[in-house]
């Protein structure tokens, strides 16, 4: 079973805060050592009941949470969470488990880490999903290709983006749809803004992965599910979009 507690001393100041939730020891020290040499403040437990209370009596700034785990599994844990709070989550699974990553994605999970992971892949993953929660939604130069830069860089300054009935505040983090506010989640916020400030361009899912998500690679599933929860809550009629349009053999793109 997991240990629980704080990993190594942390530096002085409000650290971020992550709970770590997984009941194999030596995959949940691996994942808290490196956590804490980035400077987070890391707890970990090994079941999801405790996570969940744990989590609910002092919100954490991220959870890192394995699908199979005792008590409340992954899913569960995900879904309790999301209802509660907007927290971030990265869900750990194996390879073959791609039914379940979706569903992950569905419940709101803003990303996953197939096992086994690289630990430095892991915490490319965590830093990403971090940025675009505190607001900071593009890669910032130093870390992306050339190739993009042109692209992520125009949306920094902030200001509504509008189209037809949608509304999109970049400085307050809102999106309204005829005045109403749509609850869309950290990541469908930026995958929408991207498109947005890009308005007619055709992207592929790898595109989109690599400039919203700032990855070079991973599964474009991802992707998918995503536009289609965007489409959900911002459509008028989601099996028939009129802005996130689906461009057949390519990807998606923004109709103004």
């Amino acid at each position: 079973m997991g240990m629980e507690g704080l990993a190594a001393p942390q530096p002085e100041g409000s650290a971020t805060r992550v709970l770590v939730v997984e009941d194999d020891r030596t995959v949940s020290e691996v994942v808290a050592r490196y956590l804490g040499r980035e400077g987070y403040a890391v707890e970990e437990v090994a079941d999801g009941s405790r996570a969940v209370e744990r989590a609910l009596q002092s919100l954490p700034d991220l959870v890192v949470v394995d699908l199979m785990i005792p008590g409340l599994d992954g899913l569960e844990v995900c879904r309790r969470l999301r209802q509660a709070a907007p927290i971030p989550v990265i869900m750990l699974t194996a390879k073959s488990d791609e039914a379940d990553r979706i569903a992950g994605l569905e419940l709101g999970a803003d990303d996953y880490v197939s096992k086994p992971f690289s630990p430095r892949e892991l915490m490319a993953r965590v830093r990403s999903v971090l940025r675009r929660a505190q607001g900071d939604p593009w890669p910032h130069p130093a870390a992306t290709p050339s190739s993009t830069r042109a692209l992520t860089a125009a949306p920094a300054t902030g200001g509504v983006l509008t189209a037809g009935r949608l509304s999109v505040d970049t400085t307050a983090h809102e999106t309204r749809v005829a005045g109403r506010l749509a609850a869309v989640t950290s990541k469908e916020f930026d995958l929408l803004t991207f498109l947005m400030t890009h308005p007619r361009r055709a992207f592929s899912r790898e595109e989109l992965l690599e400039h919203v998500w700032g990855y070079t690679y991973g599964d474009t599933s991802t992707v998918t599910v995503h536009i289609r929860r965007l489409r959900e809550k911002v459509e008028a009629d989601p099996a028939d979009p009129r802005h996130v349009v689906t461009v057949w053999g390519i990807g998606y793109r923004f109709e103004p």
